[in-house]
Order: C-alpha cells, then structure tokens, then sequence
C-alpha cells in the first residue's frame, strides 16, 4: 500500500497525503496521477483505478489544500478562508461515483473528478456541520495529519495510537530513563 488511513475519514486521511507538512520539505504521497489512482483504490471509494491525468492530479492537490485550510481555520477558530470555500465547493458540485448492484455486490466506479466531487461533499458535511468541533491535528511534530477527535473525553491528541500515540509515548520513555540515568551519575 502506498497510502495510510489512520483517521478512518476520508476527507481528512487525504488531507493526510502531504506528509509532515510542518517540516522543511514535506512528504507529497501524490506525487504522480498513479498515486492518485492508487489512493481511490486503496481507500476503497473506487473498485477501479479511475486513470487519473495530470489535470486530475493538479484538482487534487487543489482539494486537498482547501480542506486542509478549512479545517485549520475551524480548529483555530478563524473566518473560513473564501478561496478555500469556493474551491471546495466548487468541486462538490461534480458528478457523485457510480454506484451499480451486479451478481457480486456493489461496484463502485467513476473518473478521478466524481471522486473528488465525493471528497468534497463529504468535506462540506464535516466542516460545516456539529463535527467541526471535533477537528484536531496530530501533536506528534513531524505529523500534521487531522483528524475528528471522537474520543469520550475530546482530549485525544494523535491521529492514531498505534503510529503516533505509541512513537510520542515511546519518546517520552526514553527521555525519562535518561533524565533518570543522568540524576544518578
């Protein structure tokens, strides 16, 4: 697999395709329009690569930053940056997947731009709706993923424990067996 969904959303694990944007050259997980198809397949919104072009690829990178910018501007509380707006609306205009019943089950298909379109309507809902509250990004440095925060007490602080819980935990371990070893010498 070339993508990972620790959110379980997938307008934000997409979001999650610029990796560590934080740092001084970001991971860009959509580097080509194979990626692209890649990354509807392994998500499970299309059942077939949907032979994504470089265009498709430029309108999802395009999404993708406007969700991320809505989001941010929610979780610090800001106005919600029109272009970011327009651009995700914009795009949740678009044609929804194919969605057809045949003798194996269900069959999802569509061209890169339905995916999108669902991508972004899905956005729309999270980022305009009562889960908007629940918006929060990893605080592991080197990970910017989102994600919604639907834990009992709204006070997780990672995207998913078994990546950056367990790497922030494992940090602080360390960090105290050595403050303890340095007190003792």
């Amino acid at each position: 697999m070339n993508h990972a969904f620790p959110c379980g959303t997938l307008p934000l694990d997409f979001v999650g395709t610029l990796r560590a944007r934080r740092n001084g050259e970001p991971l860009e997980k959509l580097a080509t329009p194979e990626l692209l198809d890649d990354w509807f397949l392994e998500s499970g919104m299309l059942d077939l690569a949907p032979g994504a072009s470089e265009a498709d690829l430029s309108l999802a990178v395009e999404l993708r930053e406007a969700i991320y910018s809505l989001v941010a501007a929610r979780i610090e509380r800001r106005p919600l940056p029109a272009e970011a707006v327009d651009e995700v609306n914009q795009q949740a205009s678009g044609l929804p997947v194919t969605v057809r019943l045949g003798p194996d089950g269900a069959t999802r298909t569509g061209t890169a731009a339905q995916g999108l379109a669902a991508l972004a309507r899905e956005a729309v809902e999270i980022i305009g709706g009562e889960e908007a509250a629940l918006l929060r990004e990893c605080s592991r440095p080197e990970c910017t993923q989102v994600y919604l925060d639907r834990s009992r007490g709204h006070r997780r602080e990672w995207c998913a424990m078994r990546t950056c819980g367990n790497r922030v935990k494992a940090a602080a371990y360390r960090a105290r067996q050595h403050s303890a070893k340095t007190v003792e010498a």
